[in-house]
């Protein structure tokens, strides 16, 4: 199983902006397409954006368009989640995690194998 780990989260207030990153050690995130999700207290986990494996194609629902963008820096070997005008709402744990079978993104987090531990975001004045 790939190992992966957020970082970048943290308490802001509302309207800042958090970047939450995504990284690997030992294999190559270039190599598969990623997504990240959230889940809150009492809710069901929810997929926030996804990039495709080439970096390509991205996807981001209406429900966070316009405020999130995922986009990858190969370089670094890291996936990142630049989240901006945050609302309380957007408090949640925030993981990636790592498709290894299929090329493009989905934002259903059963077509994920290999997932982070998650990044605490929390949104309040």
């Amino acid at each position: 199983q790939l190992q992966l780990v957020e970082s970048g989260g943290g308490l802001v207030q509302p309207g800042g902006s958090l970047r939450l990153s995504c990284a690997a050690s030992g294999f190559r995130l270039d190599n598969y397409a990623i997504g990240w999700f959230r889940q809150a207290p009492g809710k069901e986990r929810e997929g926030v954006s996804c990039i495709s494996r080439g970096g390509g194609t991205t996807y981001t629902p209406t429900s966070v368009q316009g405020r999130f963008t995922v986009s990858r820096d190969n370089a670094k070997n890291t996936v990142y989640l630049q989240m901006n005008s945050l609302k309380p709402e957007d408090t949640a744990v925030y993981y990636c995690a790592a498709d290894v079978r299929r090329f493009g993104c989905s934002l259903s987090s059963s077509n994920y194998d290999s997932w982070g531990q998650g990044t605490q975001v929390t949104v309040s004045s």
